[in-house]
């Protein structure tokens, strides 16, 4: 008969029994944090994943813009006044907007009548208005005599600014900012309505948007009302749209049925007969300005 092995004796089966417990606890601690790891990392995935399905499906629309925009059909081709155009693309909602940019304000070559008419529609009054549009102007023009860069880098370090006037053209829409007397509520409330790739004196007001539109030297109420009510009649044939221009603004918002968005903004110039197609000027990702 085998000899009993020895019991330990109560207080160390207590202290084993309590290493167990911490054993345990610890591996539970260990596994919880590792479930908790792997969730998270796989919300990440997933959420990585979507919004890669939302970005391709807001390229989508672009494309598909840059042949709307052209198509050999004029009946089907899209019309670039601001209009929404929906579609279905891989599981997504695809709206898409373009907006000739020749409808809108150039910051470099729109006349000082245009915009003064520009700040003044934006809620300026006639003096403000003025004044603003002289500091664009200013900003643009070659500085000629050297009084007037003194002057004018006096004004700007007067507001706090350590910089003075460019004294060449705007090299960007945002760059608008900068210009004395800008304040950020007036920039977005403009920036929808400015370019700097339509090279002319005024906007065409038969695709500007409303500010642009309002800017035009000499542009009474009923005129505008005129112009609005013909944009409404012809909206349903695109074969009525007097131009559609060559450089436009499109911007094209992705929704999955999740509600994962992706927006892409870019301004695009048709090359129709070139070896490239479309030249991208600007190009930017998400809602804001």
């Amino acid at each position: 008969m085998k000899p009993a092995l020895p019991r330990l004796p109560t207080r160390q089966r207590g202290v084993a029994l309590l290493l167990v417990l911490w054993a345990c606890t610890l591996l539970a601690i260990l596994l919880g944090g590792y479930a908790a790891l792997a969730r998270t990392e796989g919300l990440q995935a997933r959420y990585q994943f979507a919004q890669t399905q939302a970005h391709y499906a807001a390229e989508a629309g672009l494309m598909r813009a840059l042949y709307a925009l052209q198509d050999p059909q004029p009946a089907r081709r899209w019309t670039g006044d601001g209009r929404p155009y929906a579609f279905d693309y891989d599981r997504a909602k695809v709206v898409v907007r373009a907006i000739d940019e020749g409808g809108k304000v150039d910051l470099n070559a729109g006349s000082p009548e245009v915009l003064r008419g520009l700040f003044q529609a934006a809620g300026l009054n006639a003096a403000e208005a003025q004044v603003l549009a002289g500091h664009v102007l200013d900003w643009r023009n070659p500085i000629v005599l050297e009084g007037d860069a003194a002057s004018q880098r006096a004004a700007y370090k007067a507001a706090g600014r350590d910089y003075g006037p460019r004294g060449g053209p705007f090299a960007s829409i945002e760059e608008l900012q900068m210009v004395l007397g800008m304040t950020p509520a007036l920039y977005r409330q403009v920036a929808p309505a400015v370019t700097i790739w339509a090279g002319t004196a005024s906007p065409d007001p038969n695709t500007a948007p409303p500010l642009a539109l309002a800017a035009i030297p000499g542009m009474t109420p009923a005129q505008l009302e005129q112009i609005r009510a013909a944009r409404q009649r012809n909206a349903a044939d695109p074969r009525l749209v007097l131009n559609n221009g060559t450089t436009h603004s499109i911007r094209s918002e992705a929704t999955l049925a999740d509600g994962t968005r992706a927006i892409l903004r870019a301004t695009i110039r048709l090359q129709a007969g070139q070896a490239q197609p479309y030249l991208v000027l600007r190009w930017q990702e998400g809602e804001a300005e």
